[in-house]
């Protein structure tokens, strides 16, 4: 019974991280270090370890409805990249690193988007896409995490508006045609 009771205190203690997990081990509430890979003892009841996965994470950012800074109504999602740097702080420091990451990317999305008007949302990507990764890298820095890539995956317009390009862009055409078909007349 009592080499019974000392295996099991013997399993309980003993777990075993991949190569990229690290343990954040507290004892009796308090942080206490950060132990890489491999074999781990805890003792139970009085250290507890929490597991962190050092890997890449590829968040969807949900469709968010952005209002342009030239009042168009869009849909808009994207993806991010990114990983933990710092285990100790991505623990302690914020309840939960990926919900806070994801909160803060939806909000950075509409507050960055907001900012631009329509065209740019559609030609300039790759400068918005830098844009809303500096502004999480820089907010995430403290939770110890690091963005390492944003990227908008679409940009839907309401049907309306894609009418009202197209009569626009029509319009456009129909212009030109008519200056060119004046310079022809003049000459």
């Amino acid at each position: 019974m009592v080499f019974g009771f000392i295996a099991l205190l013997v399993l309980w203690a003993i777990f075993i991280l991949r190569e990229y997990e690290r343990g954040v081990i507290f004892t009796l509430g308090r942080f206490w270090k950060v132990k890489g890979h491999g074999l781990i003892i805890v003792i139970p009841i009085i250290q507890q370890m929490v597991r962190v996965d050092l890997r890449t994470v590829v968040m969807d950012v949900p469709e968010q409805d952005v209002i342009s800074r030239d009042n168009v109504s869009v849909k808009v999602n994207a993806v991010i990249y990114f990983r933990v740097i710092d285990p100790e702080r991505a623990i302690i420091q914020v309840e939960n690193f990926y919900e806070a990451t994801s909160q803060l990317a939806q909000t950075t999305l509409r507050s960055v988007l907001g900012q631009h008007e329509l065209d740019d949302m559609l030609a300039a990507r790759e400068q918005l896409n830098a844009d809303i990764q500096n502004i999480l890298d820089a907010e995430t820095d403290a939770w110890g995490i690091k963005v390492s890539n944003v990227e908008l995956k679409h940009v839907d317009l309401d049907d309306r508006m894609i009418r009202a390009m197209a009569k626009q862009a029509e319009a456009e055409r129909a212009r030109r045609a008519k200056v060119i078909h004046a310079e022809g007349e003049r000459e």
